[in-house]
């Protein structure tokens, strides 16, 4: 299904933010027709009922290397003038924030955004009609087997006389495609690192904060679903780790950093965390199915710094106290040293 966003040519990072952030984890766009405050601009996108389907949230597709497929979008004009759309298709990539977004125009893209051309690179729909744009996906021979993730985009560009700058306002459907091969789903866990947060008192339990990296090692779109847990010295001293969330739907290569808080982390000296992902793929079905798991270990320290500092203080006295002793005993010695030798020399001078 369509989503609508809203973008300015002055803060490239926000359209980035912005740009078709309604994304669903299903794998649909959020249906949301573009609003205009100033201008009674609005239109909305949908799949063509075709031999693929009808009522599609979305295009999916399973293609060979060399193969191509065609299909249509669908634009209607909700507005009261004649509207004119830009046409183009670009590769998708996840945010930080965990939704699926699109590359701008002016980023070059290399699968799904490279490989889907269209009829007409612009459009004009009038008020309260209806354009069908065909388009055709190429897949290159020499494509590698796996999933390839991107959208196409109706984009109109206004000027904001208020605010001096370019909105640049689009309305896409998300595009999918697995190319026939060996599919190799794949997740690692990378930079694994515990940091431990004791108290003022020695005795008393702290808190800790495991964070990791997941990394799509594999050539299929992927989630996972994610534990931890966080011991001490031969598993005991059993810490309360708050359980990770799934991460979004992975596209091949990309990463997706976690951060996992734990509590009630005795001050055992040494910490043990494991943390165990089960891949989650999706099949053309829309099927999901978990996959083998994939478990990783980090290691950190929780030291009891007061019981330290104290333990040390009360080694640094003993020391003192011992080398006191030993001076003390040196110089008793050697006065009685002094005086058995006074006492001969006073003896031999009787003699003498």
């Amino acid at each position: 299904m369509p989503t609508a966003t809203r973008a300015t040519t002055r803060t490239p990072l926000r359209l980035l933010l912005l740009l078709l952030a309604a994304l669903l984890l299903t794998g649909g766009f959020a249906s949301a027709p573009a609003h205009a405050a100033d201008e009674d601009v609005t239109w909305t996108v949908r799949t063509a009922p075709n031999s693929y389907g009808a009522d599609r949230s979305s295009y999916s597709y399973g293609v060979n290397p060399g193969g191509h497929v065609e299909d249509a979008m669908v634009v209607a004009n909700r507005g009261r003038k004649p509207l004119t759309l830009t046409v183009y298709a670009a590769d998708g990539f996840t945010t930080d924030t965990g939704s699926l977004d699109l590359l701008p125009a002016d980023k070059k893209s290399v699968g799904v955004g490279a490989w889907l051309r269209t009829d007409a690179t612009k459009i004009t729909v009038r008020p309260g009609k209806t354009a069908e744009i065909p388009f055709t996906v190429a897949v290159p021979r020499k494509a590698t087997p796996g999933d390839y993730v991107g959208g196409l985009l109706t984009s109109l560009k206004q000027s904001d006389d208020a605010e001096g700058i370019n909105v640049d306002r689009r309305l896409g459907i998300k595009v999918k495609l697995r190319v026939s091969g060996t599919l190799k789903p794949a997740l690692a866990v990378e930079d694994a690192h515990v940091s431990y947060d004791g108290t003022a008192d020695p005795f008393a339990k702290g808190s800790a904060t495991l964070t990791y990296t997941v990394h799509n090692t594999g050539n299929a779109a992927v989630a996972a679903r994610q534990a931890a847990e966080l011991t001490g010295p031969f598993g005991w001293f059993t810490a309360h780790v708050a359980p990770p969330k799934d991460t979004p739907e992975l596209l091949p290569g990309e990463r997706w950093k976690v951060t996992v808080p734990a509590t009630g982390v005795a001050p055992s000296f040494a910490l043990t965390a494991k943390i165990t992902l089960t891949p989650l793929l999706t099949d053309a079905s829309g099927s999901t199915s978990p996959l083998s798991p994939v478990e990783a270990t980090a290691h950190g320290t929780a030291i009891p710094w007061t019981l330290l500092v104290l333990v040390l203080a009360l080694l640094a006295c003993a020391v003192a106290a011992l080398r006191l002793r030993r001076r003390r005993k040196q110089g008793e010695e050697e006065r009685v040293r002094e005086a058995v030798a006074r006492e001969l020399r006073e003896r031999e001078a009787k003699v003498g």
